[in-house]
């Protein structure tokens, strides 16, 4: 499946996102600039402002292959417009050109400079917010890990998770099983995605889905963060069936030891780091075959203590929120909700 015709899937996709046209905002001052060697465009409101304003940084989806500011562009404008705030939307490189965690590190990087340089561009530095979606989510929850033990570095305000991929331990949790078929992003596709993400034999996806990639150290450990168990009744109602556990392989368990690291898998981090996390805000769909990272990520975070703001789209589905800014007002109903909790994180 790699080949389409005489184009590659990833570059297919690149392209067909690229050609989301921008809307014209004669209200914005937008400009590219690069954060170190990473690439960044900001949008911030030509209205004067005598005062400091918000920060939020915007990490794009695409499984760290696809996506780019550009096919962001009227996510990142309406997030401005409404809330008043500066957005840097971050161009990490992407792969395969640039392998696995090279995404990480850019988004890292662009992170750590805004945050010392925010009051260059009329920003306070105490009010930045880190937001995702996807796998865009996957590295704002990675990234507010890694700054959890930085004291040279103002505190993040807050994390917005939309919808992220949070753990490859357990691909059998029920929003896998009942969505499985649910485009557009369907259970094997997770995974292959997943994957080719981070450059792993494909050959191993059977194993994976069947759990024998998960040594018996890493179960013990992993099972009080990741269970069907902590899952709350009313989200299996659609349908599940508790899988058999697998004995697992030493081959496969070497195989996959990426899919344990905790910038792929936050969801995997320490107790130490969880407990030191900002405020967050997480949005799950109910069609989605990644509801229950968020479901889980959500429990770990309350149990430490953390705040969070759980949203739940009873009717929506993985990429909801991008889909929706395809229209011009027909769909932006379904993201207000989105931009209202940003407002009361960033404005306090």
């Amino acid at each position: 499946h790699e080949v389409l015709g005489v184009i590659s899937e990833v570059h297919l996709l690149r392209v067909m996102m690229e050609t989301i046209p921008p809307l014209k905002d004669s209200r914005l001052l937008i400009k590219d600039l690069r954060f170190e060697r990473v690439k960044v465009r900001i949008y911030q409101l030509k209205t004067s402002n005598k005062n400091l304003r918000r920060g939020i940084l915007y990490f794009h989806g695409g499984v760290g292959r696809f996506g780019s500011i550009r096919a962001y562009e009227r996510k990142c404008r309406y997030f401005c417009r409404k809330t008043n705030s500066v957005v840097v939307s971050v161009g990490y490189r992407l792969a395969p050109e640039h392998p696995y965690p090279a995404q990480f590190e850019d988004c890292l990087t662009a992170t750590i400079h805004f945050l010392r340089t925010a009051q260059d561009h009329g920003v306070d530095p105490s009010r930045i917010v880190i937001c995702g979606d996807s796998s865009g989510g996957t590295l704002t929850a990675a990234v507010a890990q890694a700054l959890v033990n930085r004291r040279d570095l103002p505190k993040l305000r807050a994390q917005i998770l939309i919808y992220p991929f949070l753990q490859c331990v357990d691909l059998n949790l029920p929003s896998y099983q009942q969505n499985k078929g649910v485009p557009i992003l369907l259970k094997e596709r997770t995974l292959v995605l997943g994957l080719k993400y981070i450059n792993m034999d494909l050959g191993i996806t059977e194993e994976i889905f069947k759990g024998c990639h998960v040594s018996e150290d890493r179960r013990l450990k992993y099972q009080k963060w990741v269970s069907p168990d902590y899952i709350p009744h009313e989200f299996k109602t659609r349908g599940y069936k508790p899988s058999p556990t697998c004995l697992p392989s030493k081959e496969f368990c070497e195989m996959a030891e990426y899919l344990f690291d905790p910038v792929f898998a936050p969801l995997l981090a320490e107790d130490s780091v969880i407990a030191q996390l900002p405020e967050t805000f997480i949005l799950t769909c109910e069609f989605d075959v990644l509801r229950d990272d968020g479901l889980l990520y959500k429990k770990r975070l309350e149990d430490h203590g953390i705040k969070v703001t759980w949203c739940h789209l009873q009717e929506g589905f993985h990429g909801t929120v991008f889909v929706a800014l395809f229209g011009r007002q027909g769909n932006q109903y379904k993201i207000k909700w989105h931009y209202k909790n940003v407002k009361l994180f960033s404005q306090k």
